[in-house]
């Protein structure tokens, strides 16, 4: 990515915390995160590591909607999928949290890694988002796939 573009990318996730200037020189120290409230500019819905990976793969795949940004936490084995905010979103699902209004997010700069935390697409700074139906869609798909690849047990 461009300078110009990395610098859009933080200044677009850095307006997401309370007070940008504070957010950035945490991303500057260690950890190298900073707590952001979620539900003022996205949400986040974070899925087991394995279903968030497949789905990621299957969106990738639509030429016509691009994955938005997805972060993925190898500590906890998590994929997070950030999506315009919704307060009447339900997600239901084995495994399945959703991040709005009155949950706090640790992320990391979109230049970097921070511990755990990775962008595997990282913002732009376009403000552009996962699209929930298409992600809805992409996680039924790679639930599927997984049902089907799963060892099958004998009664």
């Amino acid at each position: 990515m461009p300078d110009a573009a990395w610098r859009q990318a933080v200044e677009w996730l850095a307006a997401a915390a309370s007070d940008p200037r504070v957010c950035k020189r945490e991303w500057d120290q260690e950890p190298g995160t900073a707590l952001m409230a979620a539900g003022r500019f996205w949400d986040v819905l974070s899925v087991p590591e394995q279903l968030g990976l497949l789905a990621l793969d299957i969106l990738w795949h639509d030429p016509l909607n691009a994955p938005g940004p997805t972060l993925v936490d190898t500590a906890a084995r998590r994929v997070g999928f950030f999506l315009a905010p919704d307060p009447e979103s339900r997600w239901v699902g084995s495994g399945i949290r959703y991040a709005g209004k009155g949950s706090w997010v640790a992320v990391p700069p979109p230049y970097r890694s921070a511990r755990f935390l990775e962008w595997l697409i990282p913002p732009d700074g376009t403000g552009d988002l996962h699209s929930a139906a298409c992600l809805e869609l992409a996680l039924q798909q790679a639930n599927g796939t997984l049902a089907v690849l799963a060892p099958s047990r004998e009664c």
